[in-house]
């Protein structure tokens, strides 16, 4: 039987050939002399050989034969299982066996099978009750079972066994070939296959308990409930045991006289005494005598002679058990865990390890929901290892941006998927930090005169886009609440950025400037405005606390309390949405507002781009409107101007024509703007540009609504 085989040192280990049932195979005969091969001609020339028929012209052309002829008919290779062979080197019978593997990419069509050397080997070994040969020690040196070979490194086996087979006469030729080979993700070095004793536990036993604990788990994304039960529905056994000379031992023992495995639950309470006074390195300092109960015999034989266990448990039993180490010791704690997060590879490490354990020992799962998480990404979307050295170490994230910063970038990327990192992903974060931290900053620095107890207005007095802004706010909160809820950081994110960004910086706060700045202190306007700052700046803070936990504080400690504040973000309660400022109609008419009001800025801002005017409040605006549309902006009364953050803005007389020079709107039909520059000269102190500047001869850089104010503050009345 012509063989074929990458790893000529598991030849010691040989038991059987296999053939494909279904292959057809021919017996060939070369004349004696004609198989020159590289190391001389084939002992015995004109020997007869078995070689699947497809193979028959290549394998020949390797050994340099042109010359053979095929002496018989082709039989299937279920003809010729249980023929018997002789191993070329060691004095034993080798079986023909049946095997779907075998292959005709290369070789002969005929396998070397060694079931102490390989899965399929050793499922065909078990399938034909075949002997497992594995004469290589943990450090993959032969043993005497490797006969001549003991005490070779199995790689340096490698040429003694070809140089043994070619004394024999049995090498038709050998090579190098490149060939694709499993390795160790670790060090890169390929693997040797062994079969070995091992320690199993049988879980197909508990599938069943295993996938019913898995439907009454919450499992975040849903869509990794199927990765899980898939899983565990397809494991047969899991091997609880590692050959290290490190780790947690397994605490079992083994008769010298008869090799009787001794575990009883006596030995193992036995040993976990001893380990609970002195820790685990008790099992390795100690002889086995001391590790037993006394008197301790062997069950089989009688005899008191033992040796320990030299397996440790695999990692996975260890961290698949925290769960009864960590919540059943501690009375602060309870069983099972709220959440387990790790990465999407942890269903079939942790996440699964941990459901065994806790299936076996209590019967239930160990919690009661799971999140997974993705593997962060380089620049260039590769994964970030040890072993390729592109990890960038958050400590020094932390240390260029802080660790809000990093923080925030968590909560920016769905941690649910993989996480790139770069710099233009950071520099988005920093942006998105600094519109944060500066719409606090402006919200507080407007409060510094704010007492709640005292100053704040009741919803009823407040002007109606102050309540609007509350009723945005409570919208926020219950995103916000429903993100973390949800474990959507990002979605977080986004929601508090868009808050700042385009309802507070971009709308609300610029149009409260003016009534913040120049209101008298105490009037109703600037107080209506304050109780909105101090709720929606209270409310923020309590919501980024989980994220930006040094900035939520930084705000926190600088909110105006009353007397009545909790000494720190972390200690108060979660902000809850106030049904009082929830109002749809509300929210229905300033959707139309702000949409008339961003038409009127497009408009502006062409009229600046004409150089027409320099800055919205030198301009006058005049608006033509459809009827619903003009019924929202005749709504505002005299807001309309500041709403629009104009000096001047007027209504045009129900339809009225607009002028051909006026700007018309796209998204708003009927919708035109007339933009000039503003009567009067600009007030030193609103900076509005009004008729009645000047007209007051003690005030006369002032409009007639700031002499009124700075009036009333001489005459006693507050003043910002």
């Amino acid at each position: 039987m012509l063989v074929w085989t990458t790893t000529p040192w598991t030849l010691p280990a040989n038991v059987a050939l296999a053939v494909h049932p279904e292959f057809e195979y021919v017996p060939v005969r070369a004349p004696s002399g004609t198989l020159k091969g590289p190391f001389g001609d084939l002992k015995g020339g004109g020997d007869v050989m078995i070689v699947a028929k497809p193979m028959l012209q290549a394998a020949m052309r390797e050994a340099g034969c042109a010359d053979y002829e095929v002496i018989g008919e082709p039989v299937r290779g279920r003809d010729l299982e249980g023929a018997r062979t002789r191993h070329p080197f060691v004095d034993r019978e080798s079986p023909v066996v049946l095997a779907d593997y075998v292959t005709l990419e290369q070789g002969s069509g005929v396998v070397h099978t060694a079931p102490g050397h390989g899965k399929e080997d050793f499922a065909t070994g078990l399938a034909y009750d075949l002997p497992v040969i594995q004469p290589l020690d943990n450090r993959g040196v032969f043993t005497e079972q490797g006969g001549k070979f003991a005490g070779m490194r199995h790689t340096d086996a490698d040429a003694a066994i070809l140089q043994e087979l070619r004394d024999r006469g049995a090498l038709l030729a050998s090579g190098e070939l490149a060939h694709s080979y499993p390795h160790c993700w670790r060090c890169g070095e390929p693997i040797v296959f062994r079969a070995a004793e091992q320690w199993f536990v049988a879980v197909d036993k508990f599938t069943q308990q295993a996938l019913e604990a898995i439907e009454g788990v919450a499992w975040i994304p849903a869509a990794t409930r199927a990765r899980i039960r898939a899983m565990v529905a397809e494991r047969p056994d899991w091997c609880i045991s590692r050959q290290r000379i490190w780790g947690i031992p397994i605490p079992a023992f083994y008769c010298l006289s008869c090799g009787r495995v001794l575990l009883t639950p006596e030995t193992v309470d036995f040993v976990r005494g001893i380990v609970e006074r002195e820790g685990s390195d008790a099992w390795f300092k100690r002889e086995a005598a001391d590790l037993l109960p006394p008197a301790a015999t062997c069950p089989e034989c009688g005899a008191a002679d033992f040796r320990k266990e030299t397996d440790i448990f695999d990692v996975w039993f260890d961290s698949g058990s925290s769960h009864a180490a960590v919540l059943l010791t501690r009375p602060e704690l309870d069983w099972p865990a709220d959440l387990y997060l790790e990465g999407h590879d942890q269903h079939r490490g942790w996440f699964q390890a941990s459901l065994w354990t806790a299936i076996v020992a209590r019967g239930a799962a160990p919690y009661r929901s799971v999140l997974t998480t993705g593997f962060f990404l380089d620049e260039t979307g590769r994964k970030m290892s040890k072993s390729l050295g592109n990890i960038v170490d958050p400590q020094e994230i932390a240390g260029h941006y802080g660790a809000d910063i990093l923080r925030l970038w968590v909560a920016y990327v769905d941690f649910k998927a993989d996480m790139p990192m770069s710099e233009d992903i950071f520099a988005q974060v920093i942006e998105a930090y600094r519109r944060i931290r500066n719409t606090a900053r402006f919200l507080l620095a407007n409060l510094a005169d704010f007492d709640p107890r005292a100053d704040a207005v009741e919803p009823a007095e407040m002007l109606e886009v102050d309540r609007w802004a509350l009723h945005r706010l409570q919208q926020v909160i219950q995103r916000v609440t429903g993100a973390y809820e949800a474990f959507e950081f990002h979605r977080v994110y986004h929601t508090v950025n868009t808050f700042c960004a385009v309802d507070l910086s971009a709308f609300y706060l610029d149009m409260l400037k003016d009534r913040l700045y120049t209101s008298p202190a105490a009037s109703r306007e600037r107080r209506s405005a304050q109780t909105a700052l101090h709720a929606i700046v209270a409310a923020l803070a309590r919501l980024l606390a989980p994220v930006l936990t040094h900035t939520a504080e930084e705000i926190w400690q600088a909110i105006p309390d009353g007397g009545g504040r909790e000494p720190s973000v972390q200690l108060a309660d979660w902000p809850q949405v106030d049904d009082r400022w929830l109002d749809p109609g509300l929210e229905a008419r300033w959707a139309r507002v702000l949409a008339l009001h961003d038409e009127v800025a497009l408009a502006l801002e062409e009229a600046r781009k004409a150089k027409a005017i320099k800055q919205p409040l030198e301009a006058a605006v005049t608006i033509f409107a459809p009827a619903e549309e003009r019924e929202v902006l005749a709504g505002l009364g005299d807001a309309l101007a500041s709403v629009l953050i104009v000096s001047q803005a007027h209504l045009a007389q129900p339809g009225a024509e607009p002028p051909a020079e006026a700007w018309r709107s796209d998204a708003v039909s009927g919708l035109a703007v007339v933009v000039e520059k503003a009567a009067g000269d600009k007030c030193q102190r609103c900076w509005q540009y009004q008729p009645s500047v000047g007209e007051d001869a003690e005030h006369s850089a002032l409009c007639e609504r700031c002499v009124e104010t700075v009036r009333g503050m001489s005459h006693g009345a507050e003043g910002p």
